[in-house]
């Protein structure tokens, strides 16, 4: 590796850290501002607080680890090219393209990292971090297993009041049937106080049981002091992921939710728009270094001024497209792989328009 490629590599990682950490800090006062009085009206012990913001840390990293990226890039060629070392660079010999390459490698590396980082790592520190909110300061997404509602297969919808999770049992089940050619039609609904589940046949045992049959014209109404159902498609441990949220959930969480929604009949596109995001959104800081960079490269009047309001505008525009993309897919205007990924192909084509309208 050449000298110039140790010293642009350092550089740049040393201002990607630089990034992390100002940006991250920043979100942390912020949200100490808002909530320390909470958790000093609580009596909450200052190791705890400080546990608390460690978890809170890891979903700011990923989302400004795309916004450090580019603004190390931009800082660094910017700053190389007001020094006037970007074209002491070029008349070496140096082209546009071999002089990007250092900071392609660290941006593949670092969106490598970051896939990991927010397919495991992020949706567990979110977990504990809503944990320590309900519990201290009476927020965050419950998910204590109250009322559970959800499609079993195409034909069948369970509702479950709440859901034991320390002793796999569901209190006040209803189990309701329509008829498969007509969905609109209740055939059957199993009412029960409680259901309990049996490992070895696999099967739910229902206790005060009333099984009515809905006919045309008439219905009919059974009590049973117990019931046991073997054609339910789901299991106490599919109880205790449906009651996660799919954000909060690890890349192999949500491929098992895709594989349970398709089975049961279910809508998958929301949790195939966050799987895809997962991949989409740490890639990003390679198509916005690669955008970016061709027009940092250019010394131009306002020096890192500049630079840094071109930061803030591109990473303003990408959200925006991720947000407008988002929207379009949860409606059914978009597919969720393209939902995920719209914003990357138009950066990216906007990236090379700009590196073939560069000066080499």
């Amino acid at each position: 590796m050449k000298i110039l490629d140790k010293y642009l590599i350092k550089q740049f990682i040393q201002t990607i850290l630089f990034g992390l950490i100002s940006f991250t800090l920043i979100f942390v006062v912020l949200n100490m501002l808002e909530n320390l009085g909470s958790f000093l009206d609580q009596n909450v012990p200052w190791q705890f607080i400080a546990y608390y913001y460690i978890v809170f840390s890891p979903d700011i990293i990923k989302l400004m680890t795309p916004v450090a990226v580019l603004f190390a890039a931009l800082f660094v060629v910017g700053k190389a090219a007001n020094l006037s070392e970007l074209t002491a660079i070029k008349s070496s010999g140096v082209s546009l393209y071999r002089f990007m390459v250092p900071f392609l490698i660290v941006t593949f590396f670092v969106s490598l990292f970051s896939i990991y980082f927010a397919g495991y790592v992020v949706p567990l520190a979110n977990k504990t971090k809503q944990q320590i909110e309900m519990k201290y300061l009476n927020s965050g997404y419950n998910d204590s297993g109250n009322n559970l509602f959800f499609q079993d297969s195409q034909t069948r919808i369970v509702t479950i009041v709440y859901f034991d999770n320390s002793r796999n049992q569901a209190n006040r089940v209803s189990i309701e049937e329509f008829d498969k050619n007509n969905l609109t039609r209740m055939v059957s609904r199993i009412d029960a106080a409680s259901m309990t589940y049996d490992s070895t046949s696999r099967s739910w045992l229902l206790r005060n049981v009333v099984q009515r049959v809905f006919n045309d014209s008439s219905q009919t109404a059974q009590y049973f002091p117990s019931m046991k159902v073997s054609y339910l498609n789901f299991s106490p441990h599919d109880l205790i992921t449906k009651q996660q949220r799919p954000e909060d959930m690890n890349l192999a969480q949500l491929s098992d939710l895709i594989n349970s929604e398709k089975t049961s009949g279910s809508d998958p596109t929301s949790t195939l728009i966050e799987y895809y995001s997962r991949f989409s959104f740490p890639l990003a800081s390679l198509v916005v270094v690669l955008f970016g960079l061709p027009i940092s490269a250019n010394k131009r009047r306002g020096g890192l001024a500049v630079q840094m309001g071109v930061n803030i505008l591109v990473t303003f525009i990408y959200l925006v497209f991720m947000q407008i993309s988002e929207a379009f897919g949860k409606n059914g205007a978009l597919s969720p792989l393209l939902t995920a990924w719209s914003a990357n192909l138009i950066f990216l084509a906007a990236a090379i328009f700009s590196l073939m309208k560069a000066p080499q």
